[in-house]
C-alpha cells in the first residue's frame, strides 16, 4: 500500500471512529395534567435534533436521536425511574426536560446530578430550582416564576384589578408561583382575598369553588394545569355561577382548555413565556416548513433546549457527559457569532473550526450565572375562542 493510500485509509478510519450515534433523552409528561401540551414540545425538540443530524456536521457525521420517556408531570417516583432508565439502560448523553417543576427537581437531584448528566428544562419554572446544588448540570430555557409572578401582578394592576381569589395546584410549581404573585400583587396595592391549594385528579371541585367564592372576590386566578385540576376549577366555577373572570398562568394556557370550556373563557387573561419578535416568528416559519406546529406553549423553549445540547456536544468535540457540561454556558452566551433558528449547521461548522457561537434561537437565549434565562412573557387574552397576544413584557 502506498503512503498516499495509507493516509487516506487512516483519515477514513478516523472519521468513522469520530462519528457515533448519540442519544438525547426527551422526558416530558406524555401522560398526566399537561399531556395535551407535551407532544408539541417533544416534536419541537426533536426538530433541532433532526436538523443537526441532517447537516452531517455533528462530530464528523454523527446522528443524534431522541429517546422519549414519560415524566407524568406529577409522580416523582415514576419520573425518577423513567430518567434512570434513560441514563443507565439507554445511555443518553444528556436530557431535554423535564417539564413540571416537582418532577424536574426530583430527576435533577436523584438522577442527573449524581450521574453527571446535563438536563435542560423547557418549562420547569419553580423559583426553587434556581438554588439547587447542581454542579452546573441543570439549565432551563423558560424563565423562573419569580418573574412570572411579578408580570402577572403588573398585568392586573394595569387593568385596575385590585382584589382576587387565588387557587393553585398543590405542588412545587403552584406553591412557588402563588408565593411570587402574592408578594408582588400585595406590594402593588392589590389584595388576595383567599389563597387555597387544590389537588389534581378530583372529579368534583364544588367545595373548593365554594370556599373561593365566599371570599367575595370577583376575579379568580387559577395557577393549575390545563388538563387537570385547573380546568376542573374553572368548569365548576361556571357551573355554580361563582366566577366568570379568570386569570391564568402558563400551566393553564393551551387549546385543550378552550375546547373544553368554550365561549365562557372569552375575556380570560393570562401570561405565557415567549415573545412576538423576529426570533419567535422565524421559529414558527421554520417549524411549519418542516412539518411541525410550533405555535404552542413551550415549543420554542423545547427547540432551544435541544439545540443548546447539540451545540455543546460539538463545542466539546465529544458526547461525553462531563464535556457537555463544560460547554453549555459557552454556546449560550456571547462572545461568538449569533446562531438563529434553522442555523444549527452554521453553528456546528463554526465550532468544528474552533470558533465561538452565541446561540439566540427561538427565545433569545441568554443564560445567567446559574444557567437560566430572564425571558419575556406574552400577556394573553381569550378573544373569540382564541388566545391572542395583547403585548410582550
Amino acid at each position: 500500500m502506498s503512503a498516499a493510500c495509507a493516509a487516506t485509509v487512516l483519515a477514513l478510519l478516523s472519521a468513522t471512529a469520530l462519528a457515533e450515534d448519540i442519544k438525547i433523552g426527551v422526558i416530558l409528561g406524555f401522560t398526566g395534567p399537561i399531556e395535551s401540551l407535551t407532544p408539541g414540545m417533544a416534536e419541537s425538540a426533536e426538530l433541532a435534533l433532526k436538523e443537526a443530524s441532517a447537516s452531517g456536521l455533528l462530530l464528523g457525521g454523527s446522528a443524534v436521536t431522541s429517546v422519549r420517556a414519560d415524566s407524568t408531570c406529577v409522580d416523582s417516583a415514576a419520573a425518577v425511574a423513567a430518567a434512570e432508565r434513560l441514563v443507565t439502560a439507554d445511555r443518553v448523553a444528556a436530557i431535554m426536560g423535564a417539564d413540571c417543576s416537582g418532577v424536574t427537581t426530583a430527576i435533577a437531584n436523584n438522577v442527573a446530578i449524581p450521574n453527571g448528566v446535563v438536563m435542560v428544562s423547557p418549562s420547569a419554572t419553580s423559583p426553587a430550582l434556581s438554588d439547587i446544588d447542581d454542579n452546573g448540570l441543570f439549565h432551563r430555557t423558560a424563565p423562573s416564576d419569580a418573574r412570572q409572578g411579578q408580570v402577572l401582578a403588573d398585568v392586573l394592576t394595569e387593568r385596575g384589578i385590585k382584589n382576587v381569589a387565588l387557587t393553585y395546584t398543590n405542588n412545587d410549581y403552584g406553591k412557588g408561583l402563588a408565593e411570587s404573585f402574592t408578594g408582588a400583587f400585595k406590594a402593588a396595592g392589590g389584595t388576595v382575598a383567599i389563597s387555597a391549594a387544590h389537588e389534581d385528579g378530583k372529579a368534583d371541585y364544588a367545595a373548593e369553588v365554594g370556599a373561593l367564592a365566599a371570599s367575595g372576590a370577583k376575579h379568580l386566578a387559577v395557577f393549575g394545569y390545563v388538563d387537570q385540576g385547573g380546568k376542573g376549577i374553572i368548569q365548576a366555577s361556571l357551573d355554580a355561577d361563582a366566577f366568570s373572570n379568570f386569570i391564568l398562568a402558563d400551566g393553564m394556557i393551551g387549546e385543550s382548555l378552550i375546547e373544553a370550556i368554550g365561549d365562557d373563557l372569552n375575556g380570560s387573561i393570562g401570561t405565557l413565556p415567549g415573545g412576538a419578535n423576529d426570533a419567535a416568528t422565524r421559529f414558527l416559519d421554520y417549524a411549519e416548513r418542516n412539518g411541525v406546529n410550533g405555535d404552542g406553549p413551550f415549543r420554542g423553549e423545547s427547540y432551544d433546549a435541544a439545540a443548546l445540547l447539540v451545540l455543546a456536544i460539538q463545542a466539546a468535540g465529544s458526547a461525553e457527559r462531563a464535556a457537555i457540561q463544560s460547554n453549555m454556558m459557552a454556546v449560550a452566551n456571547a462572545p461568538g457569532e449569533e446562531i438563529a433558528v434553522g442555523e444549527l449547521a452554521k453553528g456546528l461548522e463554526i465550532l468544528a473550526a474552533g470558533g465561538e457561537v452565541n446561540y439566540v434561537g427561538a427565545t433569545n437565549v441568554e443564560f445567567n450565572e446559574v444557567g437560566e434565562v430572564f425571558g419575556s412573557y406574552k400577556e394573553l387574552e381569550v378573544k373569540n375562542g382564541k388566545f391572542e397576544t395583547v403585548r410582550v413584557r
